[in-house]
């Protein structure tokens, strides 16, 4: 597949003009919905990234934006300023994926999935037992307010979520168009044969692993730092798993416009479904088994179809 230079120009000019939203006065509503849209298209880019282009259908981002959120809030509650924190998260979550990487590459597969999952529920019984700042182990649950923030407004919130999914696509194309991003290929493709040829498959995996958990975790300090506050329950929680899965296999697995389009959508359905929060996750999945079921390739695979799609964005079929 190949794309035009005019595609970046595509991406680029709606940026610049979504960053002056908040100058221009654009009510507080746009801002949130823009804000959850660029934290969903942050995460579904590293989850593209990992299942999409390297064969590794993880299930654990969930425990790499709520180590790092907690991270964050915590250290604001010991002195560290919120922006150092957010920078301290992602590298907590780096060495985690990093951490958590010899024991799940020794799986393949549906076992690799289902080994990823049980992490974030994990972490999840680990801070409800224990209290970072203050006090001996309970139980109850360990949440927490971010502090030192009061001078911050919504907007520097936006812009930062904005100026990270910008980066997250960026990173997107710089990994897909380098010898990392050839040998993910090779290792999605076979991962044996990519090993019988010269490629580390163990280390390719392992720095996917690490930039996907680094971002990941960026996104959800940023998150929580809008939030003003994280606890376990809805951190390390499953609904995270859902969203990201969703916004990328509506968009199209495998496809660099796909989390964009498809976190458009996911937005879309987080405000529509929020009056049937008790059968949310149910609906999302029966969504999610339709799309993949009647386009494979989600919307992207749909509009590729298209002739004037295909000569604006330059595709050509593998």
């Amino acid at each position: 597949m190949h794309t035009k230079p005019t595609v970046l120009l595509g991406y680029l000019v709606p940026a610049l003009v979504l960053a002056l939203l908040p100058v221009l006065g654009a009510p507080r509503s746009w801002l949130l919905y823009i804000f959850l849209f660029a934290i969903y298209l942050t995460m579904a880019n590293m989850w593209n990234l990992l299942a999409g282009y390297s064969g590794l259908v993880s299930l654990c981002q969930p425990a790499f934006l709520g180590l790092a959120g907690y991270t964050m809030v915590i250290g604001t509650w010991i002195g560290i300023p919120w922006y150092c924190g957010i920078f301290l998260g992602a590298i907590v979550a780096a060495l985690f994926s990093l951490l958590l990487s010899n024991a799940v590459f020794r799986l393949t597969g549906v076992y690799f999935s289902i080994g990823t999952m049980v992490v974030p529920e994990a972490l999840r019984m680990v801070f409800y037992l224990w209290r970072p700042v203050g006090g001996p182990m309970v139980g109850a649950g360990a949440g927490y307010m971010v502090k030192g923030i009061e001078s911050l407004r919504p907007d520097h919130f936006y812009w930062l979520a904005l100026a990270l999914a910008v980066v997250s696509m960026v990173i997107m194309r710089v990994v897909l168009r380098s010898d990392l991003g050839l040998g993910l290929a090779a290792v999605r493709d076979n991962d044996k044969s990519a090993a019988t040829a010269g490629v580390n498959v163990f280390k390719l995996k392992v720095y996917t692993f690490m930039i996907a958990g680094a971002v990941t975790g960026l996104a959800g300090a940023i998150y929580y730092l809008n939030n003003g506050y994280i606890e376990p329950s809805n951190t390390f929680n499953v609904k995270w798993t859902m969203t990201l899965i969703l916004a990328t296999v509506i968009g199209g697995v495998r496809t660099e416009e796909g989390p964009f389009l498809g976190s458009i959508v996911a937005v879309f359905l987080y405000f529509v479904l929020a009056r049937y929060s008790g059968y949310s996750l149910l609906i999302q999945g029966i969504i999610l088994v339709v799309i993949m079921l009647a386009s494979p390739q989600g919307i992207v695979g749909m509009l590729r179809k298209i002739k004037w799609y295909r000569d604006f964005t330059g595709y050509v079929a593998d």
